[in-house]
C-alpha cells in the first residue's frame, strides 16, 4: 500500500476543501462565478471608486467656488427717524417758499394739532384753523418769500420726538416792502401710520420786557 505523506498540522485533504470553499464563495457572488466574471467584478469596482471620487471632487470645487464668491451686498438700510425728520423739515422750507399751502400743511397732523404762532389769535386749535393761517400769511405777502432753517435740533423717544430751530424769513409786502423776521420755533412730532407729522408748534420771538417791544431780528 502507497503511503501518503502528510504535512505536520495539516490534515489529509484540507487543500482540496479550501479549493472547493473559495470556488463556492465565487458563486455565490454575481459575476465573480467564472475568471472572466471575476475579471468584470474587479472592473465594476474599480469604476465605482474612480466615479465617488470624481464626485467627491466636484464637490470639494463647488465648496472653494463658494467660499472665493463676492459676499452679497447688504440691503441698503432704512433712513433713521431723525433723517425722516430733517427731510420733514426740508421739505416744510421748500414747501413755504413755494407758497403751497396744500403741500405745507401735509407736515401736520391732521388730527389734535395745537399751535402757537407769532401772530393773534393766542392759539390755533385743529388742522384747519393753522391752514387758514398759512393761507392768510400768503396773502399778505403776495411777493416773493424766503425762508431758511438753521441750528436744527432734533431727539426722538420712541415713536415721539421734540426739535427747535432757528427760520428766518424775508418778504415781500403789497407794496414791495421788505420784511425781514426771525423767529423761534419749537415742535412735537409723532410718528402715526409710520409717519413723522408735526402735532404740535410753537413760533416765537423775544420781547424787551423793559421797552415791551418785540426783537424780529434776534441774534444769540
Amino acid at each position: 500500500m502507497a503511503l501518503i505523506p502528510i504535512r505536520r498540522g495539516v490534515r489529509p485533504g484540507a487543500h482540496q476543501e479550501c479549493a472547493l470553499d473559495n470556488a463556492d464563495r465565487r458563486s455565490r457572488i454575481p459575476g465573480l462565478a467564472t475568471p472572466a466574471g471575476s475579471q468584470r467584478g474587479l472592473i465594476m469596482l474599480r469604476l465605482k471608486i474612480a466615479t465617488g471620487a470624481l464626485a467627491l471632487s466636484f464637490v470639494m470645487a463647488g465648496g472653494a467656488f463658494a467660499a472665493d464668491a463676492p459676499a452679497a451686498a447688504p440691503a441698503a438700510a432704512a433712513p433713521s427717524d431723525k433723517a425722516q425728520i430733517e427731510g420733514l423739515e426740508k421739505g416744510f422750507i421748500a414747501a413755504f417758499n413755494a407758497k403751497n399751502t396744500k403741500k405745507v400743511m401735509t407736515y401736520y397732523a391732521h388730527q389734535g394739532l395745537f399751535v402757537f404762532d407769532v401772530t393773534p389769535p393766542r392759539e390755533y386749535v385743529g388742522w384747519a384753523a393753522y391752514k387758514k393761517d398759512f393761507d392768510d400769511l400768503f396773502a399778505a405777502f403776495p411777493g416773493p418769500v424766503s425762508m431758511k432753517i438753521s441750528d436744527v435740533s432734533i431727539t426722538v423717544v420712541g415713536e415721539v420726538a421734540y426739535g427747535h430751530s432757528i427760520q428766518h424769513g424775508d418778504f415781500t409786502a403789497k407794496d414791495g416792502t421788505k420784511v425781514e423776521l426771525v423767529v423761534r420755533v419749537t415742535d412735537v412730532y409723532r410718528k402715526i401710520d409710520g409717519k413723522w407729522l408735526i402735532v404740535q408748534e410753537h413760533v416765537s420771538i423775544p420781547v424787551d420786557l423793559g421797552t415791551m417791544k418785540p426783537d424780529p431780528l434776534s441774534k444769540p
